[in-house]
Order: C-alpha cells, then structure tokens, then sequence
C-alpha cells in the first residue's frame, strides 16, 4: 500500500458519542475520525469540553453514549485488560507536564518502563538517553524539574509520553504558559517526531498559532449548542467555513 494511502487509513474514530456528568450534558453526537498520522486538532471556546473529550479517549471517563475505535476495536466495549494494552499504544502529555518533583528526569522517565516492560537498567538508561536526545535535553539526566525551565519541562514530559514508542500521542494544551518562542519550538519538536516516527498526534489547544502551523485535521466543539459545528484541515475551515462562531475563533486577533 502506498505511503499516503496508509496514512489515511482510520486510526481513532469517535462515532454517535454522548459526554455528560449526571444530567448535564457536555456535548452530544459526535462523529469524527482521526487519521495515522495526522495532527488532528480539537478545538473550541472555553468550557465546549475539549479536555473531557480526551479524558474519554484515553480511558479516564467512559461515555454515555457512542462508541471510540482504536482501530477496528471499540475501546469502551472490551474487557478491562485489553483497553490496557491499547492504552499501553498511547503516550500522553498533561497540561502542567506532570513530571514528579520528586525524582530526576532520567527517574520520570523510567517509571512506564521499569513498570510495563522486562529491560534491564542498562537497557533502560540507553532509551533515557535516546528520548531525552530527540526533544533536545541531552545531558539533563539527573536535573530535577525544579532546575530547568517551563518549556524544558514541556519537553521532559515529551520524553516521557514517548518512553513506550506510543503509536498515538495525546496533548492537553501543550503550548499553556509557554512565551511564544518556546511555544513555536514545542510545535516544530511535534513536527519533527511525527515525521520521524509516524504517531498520530492528538492536540487540545486553542492556540491559533499551533492550529495553523501543524494542524492537518480537527473537530470544533461548539459549547452552545454542545455538539461539533466544523471539522477538518483548520487551515481550510478558515478559508472556507461559513459558519460564523468557527470563523469568529479562527480569527480572534486578526485586523
């Protein structure tokens, strides 16, 4: 099969999906479906529930409705084991980072393969090495996170997230409380491991500046009406949506 054509096969599909908390309802009826490989976008006004959708696709939160496909696999029918090893395919960056205070970069990153795998410390120090070499930390083994800055931190967590070589990476907000030099940098890192590795990348953002450098496709939750009003390349949506709440987002600041 070639390349491109690989590249459009379905990797995540979110079919007749329901979000709520008791009787309150965050959004209803959402159909999309994420590419291998794609940058894909999920996007919207504060409060529309960007960060409950990706809390349902990793596992935390099961929906009340719908179905999420990894694959040909729906997560939330299957037994409790194999959402495991699927969720093992995944690497995940949190808002804040998450890295433990407490312990080294070299320990966080540590913690999913002493716990999920059989390598030995060798083997081990070697992929802390390598990982922490592909987002430009190398040498800061042994700093902890209190010593190096906001966007090394992002990075660190980066590193981490990858630690498993994850067929899919998950990002809440990457760019939040980055100046925008660093945060233009953690976006071309994003650019470079896709294309090095082939992950499918899943953002949560609202930072036009990322949308529009490395966004390929998205979904835009609407917390008005609770439910998608627009999905696609966000670049497109911008030339060519008519719907007049995506255009007012996708231009905030412009003129």
């Amino acid at each position: 099969m070639p390349e491109n054509e690989k590249n459009k096969k379905a990797h995540i599909t979110v079919k007749d999906l329901t979000m709520a908390f008791g009787s309150f309802v965050v959004q209803r009826d959402l159909n999309f479906t994420i590419n291998r490989s794609d940058i894909f976008i999920i996007m919207g006004g504060s409060g529309c529930g960007k960060s409950t959708l990706l809390r349902h696709m990793i596992g935390l939160i099961a929906p009340v409705k719908g179905q999420i496909f990894y694959d040909d696999v729906s997560f939330w029918e299957v037994e409790p084991d194999q959402r495991d090893r699927i969720i093992r395919k995944v690497g995940i960056l949190y808002q804040s980072g998450a890295l433990w205070s407490s312990m080294t970069l070299a320990e966080n990153i540590a913690l999913p393969l002493q716990q999920y795998t059989d390598l030995n410390p060798g083997q081990i120090r070697e992929i802390i090495a390598l990982k922490l070499a592909l987002v430009g930390l190398a040498g800061f083994d042994e700093y902890y996170p209190s010593e190096i800055s906001g966007g090394m931190q992002k990075r660190a967590g980066l590193a981490r997230a990858m630690a498993m070589d994850p067929e899919i990476l998950f990002f809440d907000e990457p760019s939040a409380g980055l100046d925008p030099i660093s945060a233009r940098l953690l976006d071309d890192l994003i650019l470079e491991l896709r294309e090095s590795l082939g992950s499918t990348v899943v953002i949560v953002t609202h930072e036009l500046a990322s949308i529009f450098a490395i966004g390929n496709n998205s979904v835009f939750l609407d917390p008005e009406q609770k439910t998608m009003i627009s999905q696609g390349d966000p670049n497109k949506l911008l030339a060519e949506s008519t719907n007049p709440t995506v255009h007012r987002f996708l231009t905030r600041g412009a003129g």
